[in-house]
């Protein structure tokens, strides 16, 4: 029987060193491809704490690596380090410093999460076996950075045999772990759509093929996708999120732009959306004579953990964090570029809870967004946890035992 990792224990200095990190991020975000002075801030102290260490992947991203040279396997944990283009709202004495850019989904505390668990890691040093790989990644919202570090050989030297990837959630409980076996996050696909009419005064609108009413038509007709077209069973969602057209009050303009995303939890049906969301489009748009312009853009898969290193990662959190502090995660529709990774070597990706107020909502993505810094120490417990207890290779009797 294996031994359990038991309670990891965070010292107090650890903590703040971390909150300390997390608000330095805070107030200076970095956008997608952008996260140079983060990027710098990691790097170097990984450099002070020993680890070999790798800068310019994917442009901006930082691997540490730390290779103990006992036999185990190689594992990865992931923290992402960009901002998006929201203007912070709240009134917290750390806030962005600069105009239009805010941490607004939590990347800030990933990345000052795995810098904390970095040095107990590095502490546990002789007592490790096998490869961690701490690596911080850009670019996850929207543009892809976990790709793109794949196709950089970010998995393959040295080969990365399971990856996980913390997100802090300010929904759920502080410091509550939570995952599930398979589809978690759904797939993300994006609609790009201009119709195309012939405008003119809009007092005539009969010598005119308006293109507003007609793009109306289809945000109102495309619904009937999810609700009349696909088993009832399967959830998925079509959302107009944009729509440009138009100047001035009396003038029908030439055309309308609309942006939109799909979200889907199965793949086959991912493959048939862009049809099915195209033969709306082209019904609207022939009844009312106009053309159109279609581009339906594949973004991020669906984030599928392995269920056996979901199973792994729940028993993992009740043996570190103990059970009152693990939950089944329920699906849900937003998407993260972690699958990338998942798609390409067994892992698992989960929630730490870090909610400030149940009363309150403070939504990813919000401007008035705010986290619980409580729920750190649960997070540098689970990466240190991982890094002590996955690198190791079990028997068949540990397999099977689950120990």
């Amino acid at each position: 029987m294996a031994t359990s990792p038991g309670l990891v224990d965070v010292p107090d200095s650890v903590v703040r060193d971390v909150i300390e990190l997390r608000r330095d991020f805070h107030a200076h975000p970095e956008l997608g491809f952008e996260e140079v002075r983060t990027a710098g801030v990691v790097a170097d102290r990984l450099r002070r704490l020993g680890y070999e260490v790798r800068t310019g992947i994917a442009e901006t991203g930082v691997l540490g690596i730390l290779r103990t040279g006992k036999p185990g396997r190689c594992v990865l944990l992931r923290a992402d380090m960009d901002a998006l283009p929201v203007e912070e709202q709240g009134d917290l004495p750390f806030a962005s410093t600069v105009t239009g850019k805010m941490h607004a989904c939590g990347h800030d505390a990933h990345v000052a999460i795995l810098l904390g668990a970095a040095g107990m890691i590095m502490e546990r040093r002789d007592a490790l076996c096998g490869t961690i790989v701490l690596c911080f990644q850009p670019a996850e919202e929207g543009k892809g950075g976990a790709a793109a570090m794949v196709a950089q050989g970010v998995l393959d030297d040295p080969h990365v045999d399971v990856v996980y990837g913390l997100h802090v959630w300010s929904q759920a409980p502080i410091g509550v772990v939570s995952t599930r076996p398979g589809p978690m996050m759904a797939a993300s696909d994006s609609i790009e759509i201009t119709v195309k009419g012939r405008g003119g005064h809009g007092a005539q609108p009969d010598h005119t093929v308006d293109p507003i009413t007609t793009a109306a038509q289809f945000v109102s007709t495309v619904q009937t996708v999810v609700s009349r077209k696909l088993d009832p069973l399967e959830p998925t969602v079509v959302t107009i999120g944009a729509i440009h057209g138009g100047t001035v009050h009396n003038v029908i303009p030439d055309d309308v732009r609309m942006l939109g995303t799909v979200r889907t939890f199965n793949e086959d049906l991912r493959d048939v959306m862009a049809a099915k969301i195209e033969q709306v489009l082209s019904g609207c748009c022939e009844s009312a004579q106009a053309r159109y312009d279609y581009a339906y853009l594949r973004r991020y898969p669906v984030t599928s953990n392995d269920p056996e290193q979901a199973e792994y990662v729940l028993d993992l959190a009740t043996r570190t964090l103990g059970a009152n502090n693990v939950g089944e995660q329920p699906k849900i529709m937003g998407a993260e570029d972690f699958s990338f990774m998942l798609q390409r070597r067994p892992g698992c990706y989960f929630f730490l809870g870090a909610e400030i107020d149940a009363e309150v909502d403070r939504p990813h993505h919000s401007p008035r967004f705010a986290i619980d810094e409580r729920a750190f120490a649960n997070g540098v417990r689970m990466m240190v946890a991982l890094a002590c207890d996955a690198t190791r290779v079990r028997t068949e009797v540990e397999r099977a035992t689950g120990s």
